[in-house]
């Protein structure tokens, strides 16, 4: 229904729509008087001001939002023209907003009460999540093309190359060996990224079960501080009620090896250095999950957080694609793999950051009976 056709009932404050109608959409909604005074806001609405309807009802909607935000205009526009208008990726971030506050904006008069603007805010974050998990399958079929021809076109003539450099080897000068060591070293590097590629292009089924990720956690842990992480300080925070994850417990090691082994390398000599792991259990958005027609929540939320210098701005959006690195001497497919092992599990994984605070966050669906029989040997 939209505001237009609503109508005053006993359910409704003096100057609003019914509450009952607001109060179903997912969305914040209020209405907002000639005075810019809120006049309604639904239950989306208090969650999203972080505020109770009778007190957002003292005030104008300027007390909230930031001063010469778009959105004002947009009400301005609305009452001008008495026709709907919108906008996209507005900032509204302001002190009594705290956080990350992006939305998109929709306004429309109310035909039966002109002096009435309906805004409608729409959170970015979730419709974020969505195309940015479409990004990573898009980067991680790009990779499968090019890991299988890289396979075919590479790897056999650098057999013969290095096969040859071997029989060079047994007839030439000491000072000449070393170049023919040279090159097959170089050979035997070029094959191992290769074969690094070549797990995009493996479209193989992945056998899932119920897995307890604190178990993986802890082997991860174990394995970083014995190792790569040795001189850096591991946290955990742990929601120990947490169900089962449904996912092949072998590639989530994999996924989380990668990303303590990228938070360690970030941190680098630092003496305070610091990696945080969290579990909990969110209200999970709900994804199309690859090659099934069926949708499924992401309610588990497993984070890797670390306290290193953060991922340079202009590299954020691009962090998962393959190739593309910070690293003097990295492949840039370590975070690639990551984001095709999520997906191929229906999950989606998302970077939040800035200096001393870098998040990867990964949403993934809890276990059922019913979505194991379905789904253990498919994507």
């Amino acid at each position: 229904m939209s505001p237009t056709s609503a109508r005053p009932t006993a359910a409704t404050s003096a100057d609003a729509t019914p509450l009952s109608v607001l109060n179903a959409l997912p969305h914040p909604v209020v209405a907002i008087d000639e005075q810019g005074r809120i006049v309604t806001a639904n239950d989306a609405a208090e969650h999203f001001f972080q505020a109770s309807a009778p007190f957002m009802r003292r005030h104008l909607l300027s007390y909230f939002i930031p001063f010469g935000s778009p959105v004002l205009d947009l009400i301005a526009q609305v009452r001008d023209r008495q026709a709907p208008v919108s906008e996209y990726r507005v900032d509204v971030e302001s002190p009594r907003l705290p956080g990350d506050k992006v939305v998109d904006v929709y306004a429309a008069p109310m035909t039966e009460r002109p002096e009435l603007v309906v805004v409608m805010f729409q959170e970015r974050s979730m419709a974020d999540k969505i195309d940015r998990q479409l990004t990573h399958r898009g980067a991680a079929r790009t990779v499968s093309g090019l890991a299988a021809m890289l396979a075919h076109e590479i790897k056999n003539p650098l057999s013969g190359i290095r096969g040859a450099a071997q029989l060079l080897e047994q007839s030439v000068s000491d000072e000449d060996r070393t170049l023919t060591r040279l090159i097959c070293d170089e050979a035997d590097r070029i094959v191992k990224l290769v074969d690094r590629m070549e797990v995009f292009s493996d479209e193989r089924p992945v056998e899932r079960e119920a897995v307890n990720i604190h178990t993986v956690l802890d082997h991860v842990k174990r394995l970083a501080q014995s190792g790569f992480a040795r001189s850096i300080r591991i946290v955990e925070e742990y929601d120990p009620s947490l169900p089962p994850v449904l996912a092949n417990r072998d590639q989530l090691v994999q996924v989380f090896l990668n990303l303590i082994k990228n938070a360690s390398e970030a941190i680098g000599e630092a003496s305070d250095g610091e990696i945080v792991l969290t579990t909990a259990y969110r209200p999970g958005v709900r994804l199309s999950v690859p090659g099934s027609k069926d949708k499924v929540t992401l309610p588990l939320e497993f984070c890797v957080k670390d306290n290193g210098p953060g991922v340079p701005s202009d590299l954020i959006e691009h962090l998962f694609d393959p190739f593309v690195t910070t690293k003097t001497n990295g492949s840039g497919l370590g975070l690639a793999l990551v984001a095709k092992i999520v997906r191929d599990h229906g999950g989606v994984v998302e970077c939040e950051s800035q200096p001393r605070r870098t998040v990867f966050r990964i949403l993934m669906p809890a276990f059922t009976r019913a979505r194991s029989d379905k789904m253990s040997f498919g994507s």
